[in-house]
């Protein structure tokens, strides 16, 4: 397939394939090529359009009986954590985040390995290589970080990489509007730090830093226990064929949401 980069961008349909959500549906998706100088560019407007970023590919749901999936929006500016996060920051307290180029390493992908083989062991990227890996990394024409999160160790000072075990990583990209989190990963030993939802904050906290306002999830999933989790970060705000509107939890558990 041609991916050198058009004035417009070429879209293409998948075949229909078993949807990893929700049993016995069956998921589409439209995509097209992120390359060229116009890249960072495409990839905002069709991030905020609901696509998401893999590689050089943004993508988005195109089902034809199901529309479960839904792009969320954390409004970063607007956002105070509840107790129960503030709770997941004081026990984190002693990890430390530093940003990186988008470059991976070997001690990375260990433990990627790690929580794919805990939490994914049959999902669509359980089988990936240390190569598969680098390239889910490296293979990105826009503003794209590794965020490595660290425990603590005493004496550690102002090395290229800071010393302590590696607990979580996230790739983000930066756009014009908020950073979007492409994927993170942690260790699943640590379930009590509750790391992901940790990673989330700091995504917030960042975003705030730099005046932008959002910190964009993906796609969350209605029914599906595994994407609960994103509706507990308010105020956000959901993609419906209206545009981007405020979600409210109470409309989730009366079932009145698009």
């Amino acid at each position: 397939m041609n991916t050198q980069a058009s004035p417009s961008p070429q879209f293409y349909l998948t075949a229909p394939a078993a949807c990893p959500y929700l049993p016995h549906e069956m998921e589409r998706k439209v995509f097209t090529h992120l390359v060229g100088p116009r890249a960072a560019e495409m990839n905002d407007i069709l991030t905020q359009g609901g696509f998401r970023r893999s590689q050089n590919i943004a993508y988005r749901p195109a089902c034809e009986a199901c529309r479960a999936c839904v792009s969320v929006r954390i409004l970063a500016q607007e956002f105070q954590p509840t107790n129960s996060m503030k709770r997941v920051l004081a026990h984190n307290v002693d990890v430390v985040a530093t940003e990186f180029p988008a470059q991976p390493s070997s001690e990375q992908y260990s433990l990627f390995r790690r929580y794919l083989d805990d939490r994914h062991q049959q999902g669509g990227m359980s089988d990936m290589t240390v190569l598969d890996y680098a390239i889910m990394v490296e293979d990105t024409h826009v503003n794209t970080k590794i965020i490595e999160y660290r425990k603590r160790e005493e004496g550690s000072g102002l090395e290229t990489r800071p010393r302590g075990e590696l607990l979580a990583a996230a790739l983000t990209d930066t756009m014009s509007d908020g950073l979007s989190m492409v994927y993170s990963y942690f260790n699943p030993e640590y379930d009590k730090r509750s790391l992901g939802t940790f990673m989330i904050l700091d995504q917030v906290k960042r975003t705030k830093a730099l005046g932008l306002p959002h910190v964009y999830l993906g796609y969350w999933v209605q029914g599906s226990r595994k994407m609960d989790y994103k509706t507990r970060f308010q105020p956000q705000e959901h993609l419906t064929p209206r545009g981007w509107e405020r979600f409210d939890p109470s409309m989730m558990a009366e079932g009145t949401h698009d």
